[in-house]
């Protein structure tokens, strides 16, 4: 079973192409890294290209597809979703959304409570808290670094933003489509790790476009 794995919800473009092979779990066959905040269109792609040609497949012999749902930035994140979901029509497999900040979670391995927050930008952060790599308390949240529960060690990009806050010990950083093939080859053979979502943005907050109103009547002179 190859499972197709990719994350935009931050300024990773993430891609990773995993085996799921029984009683081996997850095995990677190619994997590709970038970090632009304003390439994700650009770079998706080629990337996803790249695994498969490393890995000697096509997109025929997917199985599944994973994609990280954010939270994140509305722009970014678009760019995987809407791959992700084309991909999984074109191809007519499956399409399985997962948190980001469960993937940052994963990648950490810890057993002990501790928290994820990314950058929300407009000084806030996107948080959640984890009594381990594999299970979420509470969250996902979006609010100022100081809403962050305190006393637990802060992991991701927005602690590291806000060190004075949140602390020194950050990694990793940014979610990485490795660990999201992981977590969801770990769910699909059974094990109790974060549930796997819907194809759909996981969006904290309104966008900042709105829909124009209704024209205020002008009343004659």
């Amino acid at each position: 079973m190859l499972v197709l794995a990719f994350d935009t919800a931050t300024a990773a473009i993430t891609v990773a192409l995993y085996e799921w092979i029984p009683g081996e779990g997850a095995v990677p066959r190619g994997v590709a890294e970038a970090v632009d905040r304003r390439r994700h269109t650009e770079l998706l792609t080629p990337s996803i290209a790249q695994v498969l040609a490393e890995a000697g497949a096509a997109p025929d012999d997917l199985s599944a597809i994973a994609v990280g749902v954010g939270p994140g930035p509305y722009t970014g994140l678009r760019v995987g979703l809407v791959t992700a979901r084309a991909m999984g029509e074109a191809l007519s497999v499956p399409v399985h959304g997962v948190c980001t900040l469960d993937i940052i979670a994963w990648a950490t391995g810890r057993d002990e409570p501790f928290v994820v927050a990314t950058d929300a930008r407009r000084k806030e952060v996107y948080w959640a808290r984890y009594d381990s790599a594999r299970a979420r308390a509470t969250g996902p949240a979006v609010g100022p670094p100081s809403d962050v529960p305190e006393g637990l060690p802060v992991v991701g990009e927005g602690a590291a933003l806000y060190p004075e806050v949140l602390g020194s010990d950050h990694e990793p950083l940014l979610p990485t489509a490795g660990a999201l093939a992981e977590l969801t080859v770990a769910r699909l053979a059974g094990h109790k790790v974060p549930e796997l979502l819907p194809p759909e943005p996981l969006y904290l907050r309104r966008p900042d476009a709105k829909e124009p109103g209704p024209r205020k009547k002008v009343t004659p002179a």
